[in-house]
């Protein structure tokens, strides 16, 4: 059928048009299915650091990388996806995509390693990162006005911290009257349902004019991506001034300076430069990468402050993700209106303003105290903040481009949110560390501990870091350093927090300069004087506001 923006998509019904058409309400149910799926799989490891750091006896940054890989999945090649989803039609890309993240799932249930499980995070990450982008550009497209796509969007969005928060429960659950891996084997579940819902429901959209595979490009961009990473995860353990981490840097800088200069010679960019002469398009994908490092890096702070370093019960480690993901899905209304009558300037900046103060105030956390009261108002307040941005980026985001151009806007947009995801991790990993690294061994040297117990543990933490100490059963050499391990990994993530704090502060600055004087209808006309930027009655359509 063709939608009034004058973009066509092709519909499979049981036959061409009989009794039933996929339409918006089946797009958007199946996409928020996919996209729930996508992030189940993103967030699902959250509770279950302490547990793999037991059974598959992990150290901090093996840990890292577990949440790593499926980032560096996602954030490497949906540029790619989003092509492809123009090129052959976003339905099947989230199908296939579902397919994958099914094959990753059952890879990291059997998987007997930590190696393994890295190679099950990075299928999984394969497949949302099909998902992500190819959802949302669908819900762009059988949208007909720009009141329904903001909400669209904000439904969509609700749907991604919905598996975020049902995520820590799943893993929680399962770790508690079995096994971790019967949560992954849930995840296959889920994702074959959603193949099922997306072929079934969904309406079928491509674009496939002007689009081909930049295979330079994405050559580029994932290797430079994947260096500068694995610099960042590393460095910590390895040294910053090691010869293999800086080495990473640096060819990685290299890599990413190569992919802009293909770009801008590119006859077909998965990176369409020119997308950032709009305003509104460059402040909401500068702020989704600082806002996104902020959230997720407060998430993961949060999870390996309950789980590896205090060691609490799955279960427990969940219920902070309720208060952190929840706001989201349960603002979905609130949220939807709210795009209609605030400007993003005020919603994005009001949002980051709430992730700096809750993250400000999880720097005042005590790492000897297991209770979880403490964590309810900063995490509050983080995900409200999130609640706000989340969608309201990606609003102002789709809605200052032309319609033809949704797919690759999508693709960049979900991309530089989830660059901003796959860095939270990273750099709190990396801050926290070797942070706590450095006190531990400062600490260490003026403690009055027995010399075999000294000797152990300065060995242990070499090797492994103060997280390695911190879990050594009591009796075990090293083990009477156990009080110094927690105070220093304390230390390490309340920095980390810090970290965050400003992140989200710069983000709401950046956000309340960046947007002023950006008004309704005038995002969308900066980008194009295309007729696909205006309504059939000629006047613009309007940016979410």
């Amino acid at each position: 059928m063709t939608l009034d923006n004058g973009t066509t998509t092709t519909s499979h019904g049981p036959t061409a048009g009989a009794a039933r058409t996929p339409g918006y309400a089946g797009t958007l149910a199946a996409a928020c299915c996919a996209v729930l799926v996508a992030q189940v799989a993103n967030a699902l490891p959250a509770s279950l650091n302490g547990l793999f750091q037991e059974d598959l006896h992990t150290h901090g940054s093996q840990l890292t990388w577990i949440t790593a890989a499926f980032m560096v999945a996602v954030v490497c090649f949906e540029f790619t996806f989003g092509v492809l989803g123009d090129l052959f039609g976003r339905k099947k890309l989230i199908a296939a995509g579902a397919a994958l993240v099914a094959v990753g799932s059952a890879v990291a249930a059997l998987a007997p390693t930590v190696q393994a499980l890295w190679v099950g995070a990075a299928l999984n990450g394969l497949g949302a990162g099909a998902m992500f982008p190819a959802s949302l550009a669908m819900l762009a497209v059988a949208a007909r006005t720009a009141r329904q796509r903001s909400h669209a969007v904000a439904v969509w969005s609700g749907f991604l911290s919905a598996g975020a928060a049902v995520s820590p429960l799943l893993g929680g659950m399962f770790a508690k009257v079995g096994s971790w891996r019967g949560s992954f084997w849930v995840l296959v579940a889920l994702a074959l349902a959603s193949v099922v819902l997306s072929l079934w429901l969904a309406a079928e959209s491509s674009a496939p004019e002007g689009r081909r595979i930049d295979v330079p490009g994405q050559i580029t961009f994932a290797i430079g991506l994947i260096l500068v990473l694995y610099g960042a995860v590393e460095g910590p353990e390895s040294g910053w001034g090691s010869f293999w981490v800086i080495l990473a840097f640096a060819l990685g800088a290299v890599f990413l300076a190569g992919f802009v200069l293909v770009e801008l010679g590119a006859g077909a960019p998965i990176f369409d430069l020119k997308l950032f002469r709009n305003r509104a398009f460059t402040v909401s994908s500068v702020v989704a990468v600082i806002g996104m490092l902020a959230f997720l890096g407060a998430c993961f702070a949060t999870s390996m402050w309950l789980g590896p370093v205090q060691h609490q019960d799955p279960i427990r480690v969940a219920v902070p993700f309720l208060l952190l993901q929840g706001p989201a899905f349960v603002l979905i209304p609130v949220v939807s209106r709210l795009l209609h009558r605030v400007a993003p300037a005020w919603l994005l900046t009001s949002g980051f303003a709430l992730m700096a103060v809750g993250s400000f105030l999880c720097t005042r956390l005590d790492v000897t105290d297991t209770g979880l009261t403490p964590f309810v108002v900063p995490d509050l307040l983080i995900g409200v903040g999130f609640a706000l941005g989340v969608s309201s980026m990606t609003a102002v985001a789709l809605n200052s481009v032309p319609t033809h151009l949704a797919g690759m806007a999508s693709a960049t947009t979900n991309m530089l949110r989830d660059l901003g995801f796959a860095l939270g991790p990273v750099v709190v990993g990396a801050v926290a560390l070797s942070k706590a690294g450095t006190v531990f061994a400062s600490t260490l040297d003026g403690a009055k501990l027995p010399p075999d117990q000294l000797g152990a543990a300065r060995g242990i933490g070499q090797a492994a870091g103060p997280i390695a100490v911190n879990s050594l059963p009591a009796g075990t050499p090293g083990s009477a350093a156990h009080g110094i391990a927690l105070e220093s990994l304390g230390s390490g993530f309340t920095s980390a927090f810090a970290v965050c704090a400003v992140a989200a502060a710069v983000a709401a600055v950046l956000t309340a300069v960046g947007l002023i004087g950006i008004r309704a209808g005038h995002a969308h006309a900066e980008s194009s004087s295309e007729p696909e930027a205006a309504r059939r009655d000629g006047t613009p359509e309007p940016a979410a506001r």
